[in-house]
């Protein structure tokens, strides 16, 4: 009995539920939040669509988003206990399953097929976070961060969460939940190496459980917490809960493992073909959520309303200023 437990078969399976977990939480949650922003009838949303403040404390009291939240909770759990008794090579790439399982979900509830486009970018990002992570983890070697390298690490993502959210308030439809989700997957990448980092350290003995660097380090991570989270409920008002997932599932582990290798030094022995492969496995990822926001139903079906709202041609609008037949005054009788 012990001997299954201690297995890889056992963690897979503890990866796969963390990976329904996660999807069934981000089903439920964007329900929620829909329902109090622009693409709802709440009266929690922003004029541009967000969710406001008040939308969002709306939100929490809900009984799908709380339900969600315990979802993810129980996938966070279970995943970290897969990650203890399997390496991250084999764990890790199970956590995409979230992206089809969060569109079968959305497939059964509103009872429509996945489209051609939809499904082909669910399967770019899956490749390409499965070879992205399965490269990394083969020429890792985790090693304590020095001096500095976390707050630096800190100040650049936060730079870059600061500048994709700058993007998600400026523009509208599919871009706006991509750059909000991908926001809050940075935040959360972020998060995952504070950790990994904090815990290398004081396993190695430089540092205790008080001290400064310690402590700051602890704040960052509810910071990205924070952040991260309410980033992607952003995310969720502006877009479908398949895209989010993709934005976590691809962006998450990416910004985990670069920041790895700055901060932990992983990747000083990965050569330079192995960097080239990393960069191609990024970029086909990358390419499959965009292809899995632009073609999801929902963005086309904004683009066709923005095409309807811009105004008939010239010809049509001529049409329009015509009265039709029924409209005309009838003609006086002749005596």
């Amino acid at each position: 009995m012990s001997a299954l437990f201690a297995g890889p078969g056992f963690a897979i399976g503890l990866a796969v539920l963390g990976a329904v977990c996660f999807a069934g939480a981000a089903v439920l949650q964007h329900r929620a939040v829909s329902a109090e922003s622009g693409t709802g009838t709440g009266a929690g949303s922003r004029e541009d669509g967000g969710l406001s403040m008040r939308g969002l404390r709306a939100v929490t009291r809900r009984p799908a988003w709380l339900t969600g939240l315990a979802l993810a909770g129980l996938g966070s759990a279970v995943h970290a206990v897969a990650l203890v008794l399997a390496p991250l090579s084999v764990v890790q790439p199970i956590g995409v399953l979230a992206v089809p399982i969060a569109v079968l979900l959305t497939a059964v509830h509103t009872r429509t097929r996945p489209g051609g486009g939809v499904l082909a970018g669910v399967v770019i990002s899956i490749v390409g976070v499965a070879a992205f992570v399965g490269t990394s983890a083969g020429t890792a070697v985790s090693t304590p961060a020095p001096d500095g390298a976390t707050l630096f690490a800190g100040l650049v993502v936060a730079g870059i969460v600061l500048a994709l959210a700058a993007v998600g308030f400026a523009r509208s439809g599919w871009v706006r939940c991509v750059a909000f989700a991908t926001a809050g997957a940075a935040a959360f990448g972020l998060l995952s190496a504070l950790v990994r980092a904090v815990s290398q350290s004081v396993r190695a003995g430089d540092v205790g459980l008080f001290d400064p660097a310690v402590l700051a380090a602890v704040v960052g991570v509810g910071a990205a917490a924070v952040v991260g989270g309410w980033l992607v409920q952003q995310a969720f008002a502006s877009g479908p809960p398949e895209v989010v997932v993709a934005c976590l599932t691809v962006v998450d582990p990416i910004v985990a493992v670069l920041l790895g290798v700055v901060l932990l030094g992983e990747g000083a022995q990965t050569p330079t073909g192995t960097w080239l492969l990393l960069i191609a496995a990024a970029t086909t990822a990358a390419g499959g959520v965009v292809a899995l926001a632009r073609h999801h139903p929902d963005a086309t079906a904004r683009r066709a309303a923005r095409r309807g709202l811009s105004g008939p041609g010239p010809a049509s609008a001529d049409r329009s200023r015509t009265p039709s037949a029924s409209s005309r005054p009838e003609p006086l009788p002749r005596r």
